[in-house]
């Protein structure tokens, strides 16, 4: 069968999402005290069971949020439990039953999909004496959780197991050593030659980000408003395109740091810009009807900083200047794009309309030129005649300071294929004197690398200078 999917499902602030969390051996989704955070649902695979499974979270059931999303929230927990094989019904066992908890389960009950109960925050042995108020919801199996301290969670794998097992679930391959950090293991996973292109899409809040994924996807799998700030976690999406499979991350809105109003909005950014390191390749989202933004240019240098490639998805495009005909648009685009992002030059268009779902075959098309890109590169005898052809032609001046000249003995490139599916070459130059290359002789050497690179957009030009003590005798 198809890997089996685990809903955890609840009202507000019983700790699912630090249930999800110890389970998947992450910190993917948003822990806090304030009801609602998590909207959308978070899928990732669980780590602490013998049997491949995928752990769903969900919005809380029932809140009464004050930003208008509680609707969506239950259509979105609906979504997860009519396509689960299995559920984890989790309350609070500190709190007394609520209206909420008996009205979970009466739609639990409906279901024919086995529920465990899951009655977290039991800290200590104390508090599974609240058991004979929680079997009135009705269910036989139950297991007592501390989200926060780990207890429980043998008990917890041990059921789900069982449960995985008697729905013909795949054993896993071995486990993580017991040292590992799950979560740096996680980020840093070697890649496969099969392995998935992990796509972050990124930007600042209300350019479409999930708008461009709902399109992609053909469905309404992540919550989509107009209000800036809805999506909240990293949201990891498995997407198959022909033959290839895709991790595309949804990710948070990011404002500046001055404009984010809660420490929710604050845990959102570290998520959107740990979702960037760990990506293979980021969408960076802009909203053209609005035309770049400062916030945008905040963004892409994140990009730049971490030298992930790139493409900008040039998205609203049916609402720029609608009335010009179709090839000026895309020139004056295009114009205003490379004149605000100049430190992407490396970045490709792709220019979509999420709403109108078109342009999406250019995004994708996009990648695949950028996969190609990463493995055409010069060998190390024709790069190094390459950019000593390059300094002959355009000398490097002396430094004031130094009084003396770069000088290059010897260049290759280093590439680590392990971690990524879109490898990003760093070109080593042993110099005289690292302190000799300036930034602007650096981006010299880079556009004549860029040059010789047919097909390379998209991919970042990294150089690593080294100096080299020479023996003075």
């Amino acid at each position: 069968m198809s890997t089996p999917t685990i809903a955890i499902v609840g009202r507000p602030n019983v700790g699912k999402s630090a249930i999800f969390n110890r389970m998947v051996g992450r910190r993917i989704a948003i822990v806090h005290d304030q009801p609602g955070v998590t909207r959308d649902r978070l899928c990732a695979p669980a780590r602490i069971t013998d049997y491949a499974a995928l752990l769903v979270d969900t919005g809380g059931i029932g809140s009464s949020l004050d930003d208008g999303f509680a609707a969506r929230v239950q259509q979105e927990a609906d979504i997860a439990m009519a396509a689960a094989d299995y559920i984890l019904f989790v309350c609070d066992c500190r709190d007394h039953l609520t209206p909420i908890d008996r009205s979970i389960a009466a739609q639990l009950h409906k279901s024919s999909v086995p529920v465990l109960l899951v009655l977290n925050k039991a800290d200590t042995e104390k508090q599974e004496l609240t058991l004979g108020e929680f079997t009135a919801l009705g269910f036989d199996d139950y297991v007592f959780t501390s989200a926060a301290h780990g207890r429980g969670f043998p008990e917890l794998a041990a059921k789900l197991n069982a449960a995985l097992k008697a729905l013909g679930a795949t054993p896993k391959a071995a486990e993580l050593a017991p040292d590992a950090d799950p979560e740096e293991e996680a980020e840093r996973e070697e890649v496969g030659a099969n392995a998935p292109v992990r796509v972050a899409i990124v930007g600042r809040p209300n350019a479409g980000k999930s708008s461009l994924i709902n399109a992609i996807l053909n469905d309404r799998r992540t919550i989509v408003s107009d209000i800036a700030g809805t999506t909240r976690d990293a949201i990891d999406i498995p997407y198959r395109r022909g033959e290839q499979d895709y991790m595309l991350i949804d990710t948070a809105g990011m404002r500046p740091r001055s404009k984010r109003d809660s420490s929710v909005e604050v845990f959102s950014a570290m998520r959107s810009e740990k979702a960037i390191r760990r990506s293979d390749i980021c969408l960076l989202v802009i909203d053209m009807a609005a035309g770049v933004t400062q916030q945008d240019r905040r963004i892409g240098s994140a990009i730049a900083k971490e030298n992930k490639p790139c493409i900008i998805v040039v998205n609203k495009f049916d609402l720029y200047c609608p009335e010009a005909p179709a090839a000026a648009r895309r020139e004056a685009v295009s114009e205003h794009i490379r004149e605000n992002l100049f430190f992407l030059n490396y970045a490709p268009l792709a220019i979509v309309s999420a709403k109108e779902g078109s342009g999406l075959n250019h995004i994708f098309r996009a990648i695949e030129r950028v996969r190609e890109g990463a493995r055409t590169m010069p060998g190390t005898g024709e790069l190094n005649r390459l950019l000593q052809r390059a300094m002959e032609q355009n000398p490097p001046g002396q430094s004031r300071t130094l009084h003396k000249r770069l000088k290059l003995y010897y260049a290759t490139t280093a590439l680590n294929e392990r971690y990524s599916t879109i490898p990003v070459p760093t070109y080593v130059l042993f110099v005289n004197d690292k302190r000799l290359l300036s930034d602007s002789y650096a981006q010299y050497l880079r556009n004549t690398i860029r040059a010789r690179i047919n097909g390379g957009d998209g991919i970042p030009i990294v150089l690593s200078p080294r100096s080299r003590v020479r023996d003075s005798k």
